[in-house]
């Protein structure tokens, strides 16, 4: 879509609702002017497909922690896939590798002899976040199709290290933002691109949580020692210290090893956001917040606001997005992500996607209309009325449109395992390359840099650099 013809979007999407079509090619649908509608989305198709032995995907997982371990599931509900080695430093992990995935798995503490080996085809890393730069471009370069989990960096220029080594091998490597191939993302882009929300005004996202859990204090494994994690080599390139369960189990709360709520959470939603808008990111982003409640040994906030400038371009119009988390949220948790336009807006979910389209006020009200004398009121009220500011065809299009996945629907984390794994095959373009991750990853992570500096800062979304 391009911004300049967003009238005749704006016209084409008034005339799909007047015409009675359904916005998406599914039934059942109900279309009425009424303030309340609901459609179902369009089902995803799979390619129907048998695999001989010979011809499966050999899969290895780097990392098997939680999203490990969630990932490797995710994958192996894709037909012509099979796992065959697990890498993990904590040898309980590898333990419980074998138990769900059967004995005859390989395991290993070294991911470099996970790469050493011939029959493996790709490989997941699920590793702590400064681990995957590393780790993703030693798998490319042995020739292994790569899913690196988000953030795909831990810092900007080490994306532009994997891009480089991506293209030089012509590898295929997706970053594992699960929701990026979801229905509710596709349905949103389709809304959007057909005009549904007029030009986009804001981007409203937060995430709340109300648990330990979700505030990343996992538990530590009661046989967890020297012996059964390596720790030397998780600490990797950061600053060397003595043994510390809590910081290997828990690194998501260490900037040494993570990159925060912004690499964790907010990558999520530029992912979605630059997909839906065919954007290539911001330009100025302004970070604050700090640690509010959990005070256990953690350097990184537990309640961050961020806003982001977002420049016109030929998608989209010059609009403004806030983030939000919240780890100690009193009202019990939940979370959104509401794209917000001139004639509507979206509120975006994996599963679905909520269109809402209200009435403007155009004519003025008692309100305004108090301080004039009565026959000066009616002279205004009738000039208001020849203007015509409001149509029949508009009128028509006001109302919440519910779209859905149906309750068969795979799922967004299936989905984006479907599509890397077609890529492997030759059969779909990788919809999060590298490129994508670092725009989505690099856009998420200015949110540190602003909060540990105390200013804002500048991004080039071309170049994908620091100003």
């Amino acid at each position: 879509m391009k911004h300049k013809n967003t009238p005749k979007k704006r016209r084409d999407f008034l005339k799909k609702v007047t015409l009675g079509s359904a916005l998406v090619a599914s039934a059942p649908y109900i279309v009425s002017a009424s303030s309340y509608q609901q459609k179902l989305v369009l089902d995803r198709t799979y390619d129907p497909q048998l695999f001989s032995a010979n011809d499966r995907i050999n899969l290895a997982l780097i990392g098997s922690g939680i999203q490990g371990i969630y990932d490797t599931t995710s994958a192996l509900k894709v037909a012509g896939v099979q796992l065959v080695a697990a890498c993990d430093l904590y040898t309980g992990r590898l333990d419980r590798a074998k138990e769900l995935w059967g004995d005859d798995i390989y395991v290993t503490r070294d991911y470099r002899k996970i790469l050493e080996r011939k029959d493996i085809d790709a490989v997941i890393v699920a590793t702590p976040d400064h681990w995957h730069k590393k780790i993703t471009i030693e798998a490319m370069k042995a020739g292994k199709a790569v899913y690196c989990e988000k953030p795909m960096v831990q810092q900007f220029e080490e994306g532009h290290e994997i891009i480089k080594v991506q293209q030089q091998t012509g590898s295929i490597c997706q970053i594992g933002s699960q929701g990026m191939s979801s229905l509710g993302n596709e349905k949103a882009k389709q809304l959007y691109e057909e005009g549904a929300i007029g030009e986009i005004v804001m981007l409203d996202m937060y995430n709340d949580r109300y648990s330990s859990e979700g505030a990343w204090q996992y538990p530590i494994p009661p046989d967890a020692n020297p012996d059964t994690v390596d720790f030397d080599t998780f600490l990797g390139r950061a600053p060397k210290i003595p043994y510390d369960a809590t910081r290997f189990f828990r690194w998501r709360n260490y900037k040494d090893y993570g990159t925060g709520v912004a690499g964790d959470l907010f990558v999520h939603a530029f992912s979605t956001l630059n997909y839906i808008l065919s954007s290539e990111g911001p330009t100025r982003a302004l970070s604050t917040g700090g640690l509010r409640y959990w005070n256990d040994g953690r350097d990184v906030p537990d309640v961050t606001l961020t806003f982001y400038d977002y420049p016109k371009t030929e998608t989209h119009a010059a609009f403004n997005a806030s983030f939000r988390v919240n780890f100690i949220a009193g009202s019990g948790g939940g979370g959104g992500f509401k794209l917000v336009g001139t004639e509507g807006e979206m509120e975006v979910g994996q599963n679905s996607v909520k269109l809402t389209r209200s009435k403007r006020g155009n004519q003025p009200s008692g309100y305004s209309l108090i301080a004039y004398t009565e026959a000066t009121q009616e002279k205004i009220r009738q000039g208001y009325a020849a203007k015509n500011l409001e149509d029949r065809t508009s009128n028509l299009a006001l109302g919440e449109t519910i779209f859905e996945a149906p309750r068969n629907y795979k799922g967004a984390h299936y989905d984006h395992f479907y599509n890397f794994f077609q890529g492997i095959r030759g059969h779909k373009t990788i919809v999060q390359d590298p490129t994508f991750g670092l725009r989505a990853g690099g856009a998420a992570i200015l949110a540190n840099e602003s909060y540990y500096n105390q200013k804002a800062v500048q991004w080039d979304p071309k170049a994908m650099k620091l100003r």
